[in-house]
Order: structure tokens, then sequence, then C-alpha cells
């Protein structure tokens, strides 16, 4: 490795302001991808992302097709026996809704204490454009990289990444690597740095209840009719207990427990559950009975209501049996849940306990696998040596409660090893109005991809 980065930091010195404007240029495109409005928005983030792969010299670079929102793919392989890796990131965003509740508009980024504050600042433009610019470093300064680099900026992460695994299985040989590294995690409570060794899957669906064809006058029919929005109150109702323990039968059959070992490392973490709960502004906390905050939120299963609707929510009064409602529901899943069954499961829970009286269908909207990464592999440890090199402290090892559905993909499918390496603050505000990133962590996190480039070079970790 070399002796020191004094030609890295000049160089990124020198392009500071130009750094920080192409970072905005990436934030102004509202790549929604949930929402078919923005499907050019995705393919302009897209172009935009392989645009500056040419410019900086890394090759075979294309805005691939993929049935959905385009795959950008280019590699750099010209490190000899050293290491391949694969850099996975997203560059689709989450919708903006509520906009009332942003201090600017989402897609026009400022900076504000020493943050960059717009939707996908952190997650996961943020992080895709760090790569960027580590990558453009090196190359300015060095005119090589010291690893072999093959780079896979996806458009659907935001939307359950519907294509990836038919573009993965199709290019198995053109994606030959020894590593993955995914940046698309954060940085532990106080923004300590850490690095994430599991993730949570997930299995999304939406419940719709429907009644008469349309809505009906509630004095004429209330008593004689059932009410679609009561019968979809009972169906949620009848998913969780008052213990936070998910109802649905077989849920938990596959869920790996924690040993006492995984229980103690958690417990060790530097974590204060009033700090957390005020921090968030909440009376309590919640969650399965039996279990800490923290097992709760990174190592257990859920299921939670994301949205509900139906019926009449305007001002005043409007008395009316609706002719339909609606909700969302989502589950976090652990190792070995397998979320095809898991839709199964709670698809036949709702059918069997929703009332006679309305047709209730459940539809799945996606999901994804859970993982789990060791501590132990060369690769984890050198990103814990280039994040203290950078950061000045050793990393935490955590658990997020958050899914990435490639990052199982990437082992199912190609049989490679993953290393998480994520740089937003904890309190990055992703997925909700006024999302940020820090400042330093972004810039500080360039230099750790940089030193960790380096000192996978430096480590057999060939598959």
């Amino acid at each position: 490795m070399p002796a020191t980065m004094t030609d890295i930091e000049a160089y990124l010195d020198a392009s500071a302001e130009r750094r920080l404007e192409s970072y905005r240029e990436l934030l102004r495109i509202p790549s929604i991808s949930a929402l078919p409005e923005h499907a050019p928005d995705c393919r302009h983030a897209a172009e935009w992302i392989a645009g500056q792969l040419n410019a900086m010299g890394v090759e075979h670079v294309e805005v691939a097709e993929t049935g959905g929102h385009p795959v950008v793919y280019g590699d750099w392989l010209h490190a000899g026996d050293a290491p391949t890796v694969i850099v996975y990131c997203h560059y689709d965003v989450q919708p903006v809704d509520p906009l009332d509740l942003w201090d600017k508009p989402p897609f026009e980024p400022q900076i504000r204490d020493g943050r960059m504050l717009a939707r996908g600042a952190a997650d996961d433009k943020g992080q895709l454009h760090m790569h960027l610019r580590a990558t453009e470093a090196l190359l300015a300064t060095r005119g090589r990289l010291p690893v072999n680099l093959r780079f896979v900026f996806e458009g659907e992460e935001e939307s359950s990444s519907v294509h990836l695994d038919a573009w993965l299985e199709a290019r198995r040989d053109r994606l030959s690597a020894d590593l993955v590294v995914i940046s698309d995690t954060g940085f532990f409570e106080g923004n300590l740095p850490a690095i994430t060794l599991g993730l949570r899957g997930l299995m999304y669906c939406q419940i719709d209840v429907t009644g008469s064809p349309v809505d009906l006058h509630s004095g004429a029919f209330g008593g004689a009719v059932e009410n679609p929005a009561n019968a979809l109150a009972r169906i949620i109702a009848g998913l969780k207990d008052a213990d936070g323990r998910i109802l649905v039968p077989g849920f938990y059959d596959d869920v790996v427990e924690l040993s006492a070992a995984d229980r103690a490392s958690l417990a060790a973490l530097p974590f204060d559950e009033d700090t957390y709960r005020t921090g968030l502004n909440l009376p309590a906390l919640a969650g399965e009975v039996g279990y800490t905050t923290l097992e709760r939120r990174g190592a257990r299963p859920t299921l939670d209501v994301n949205g509900i609707w139906g019926g009449f929510q305007g001002e005043g009064a409007k008395t009316i049996i609706p002719a339909h409602a609606h909700a969302k529901v989502s589950c976090r899943l652990v190792a070995d849940q397998d979320p095809d069954r898991i839709f199964e499961l709670v698809r036949h829970h709702v059918q069997a306990i929703a009332p006679a009286g309305v047709r209730t269908t459940v539809t799945s909207l996606g999901g994804g696998n859970p993982s789990l990464t060791s501590m132990d592999h060369p690769a984890t440890r050198a990103a814990a040596r280039a994040l203290e090199a950078t950061f000045g402290q050793a990393p935490l090892y955590i658990r997020e409660g958050g899914s990435i559905p490639v990052c199982a993909s990437f082992g199912r499918i190609l049989g490679l090893p993953v290393v998480l390496l994520g740089f937003t603050n904890p309190d990055d505000n992703a997925h909700a109005p006024n999302e940020s990133m820090v400042l330093a962590n972004h810039e500080t996190g360039i230099r750790t991809i940089v030193r960790y480039w380096d000192e996978l070079a430096e480590v057999p970790i060939g598959a």
C-alpha cells in the first residue's frame, strides 16, 4: 500500500467545489423508481452516471436494459492478480411525500449545518457518488486502480429490485469476481463508524377489501352489510397481538434464534434507549416482548402496516359505508425466512380471518432475502482497517433492520461474499422528509474507499 495518500488529498482538495456540484447534479434528478411517471428521470440518472464513468476512464460502460429501469455497468480490470470487486449502489430514490414536511423542495439540494439536504443525499445517491469520486481520484492521480472493479449501479432497489436477479443470472460469466462491496448502509447511533453484518429481508404485500360496487348510505344500509373499512381494521388487528407477537401461523418456523453470543454482542453496543426514544420524539418504545430494542430493530422479524386508506377523508361529514378499503403491509425477515413462503402464510391467514361479507385479496408487491456476513472474513477486516485509518476509530459491528434484496442475490446467484461498507449518519431521515448526509461522512468516506482498495490489494480474498 502506498506510504501516504498525499496525492489523493491534493487532488480532492483541488476538486472540492467541482465534486460538490456533481453531487448536487445527481441529486437534482428525481429518479423515483416506484412511480411510472418518473421512468424518464431514472433513465436520465443512469445516463448521467454512465457519463461520469466514461469521463474518468472506466471501460465497457453501458446503460443496460433490464425490462425495467436500467442498470449502469462499467469495469476497470487492469490490476492483474489483485482481487476483483463488484461495487453495488443504487441510483433510484424513494417517493417524497408528504411534501409539506420538507423544509425545501426535495430535489433542490442545499447545504445546511454541515449536511447535504435532498432526497437521495444519503440513500443511496450520496454513497454512489462517493464511489465515483474515489475512483476518479485514483485514476487521475495514479493512472490505475489497486484492484479490479466492476460497477453495478441499479435503478430499482427502492421498488424491490424486480428485474435485477434475472440481469445477474444472464451475466454470470461477465460478473466473475472475488467480492461484492455494497455501500447502502450507515453508521451507528452517535454517528459512530460501523460495519453492518446483518440485514433483514422483506416481504411486501397489499390487502384489498371490497364490498358493494359503490359507496352505500350508512343509514339505509348500516347494520345490514359488512363495512370494508371495519373489515380491514379487524384483519389488521388479527395480524399481531398486544405483545408484538405476529399471529400468522408458521411465521416463526424458520427463524434462526439469536445465540447467547449474538445477544451479548448487541448488548455491548453503546446504545442509550432514552436518547434514542427522545431523538424520535416518542413517549415510549414498543415491540416484541422478550427482546431488547436493538434485537427487535435488527435481528427479529416484524410485520407493519405501511399505508391504509378507504372511505371518506375530506372535511366535514359524509355518512357512507365505503365500497372498498386497502392496506400495504410489509414484513422484515431474518435468517432463514423465505419471502415467498412468508407471503403465502400471510395471504392464507388474512383470508382465514377476513369477514364473510366482503371480498378480500392479498397481492405480493415484491421482497428480498435476509443476509448475514462474517466479521472474520479478510475483506471485512480490511474494511475495518480502512475505516479506522480515515475516521480515527475502530468500527462497531452491527445488524440493521433494513433490507437490501440484492445482498442475498449476490451470494445466491454469483456465490460471492458481501461486505456492507456504508457511511450514512443514523439521523439521515432516509425514506422521510428532509433526508440528509453529513458532509464529513461523505468526504471522509471517499478517502475510506480509496484506502480500502489499497488494503484489499494486499489481502488474499479469492473466492
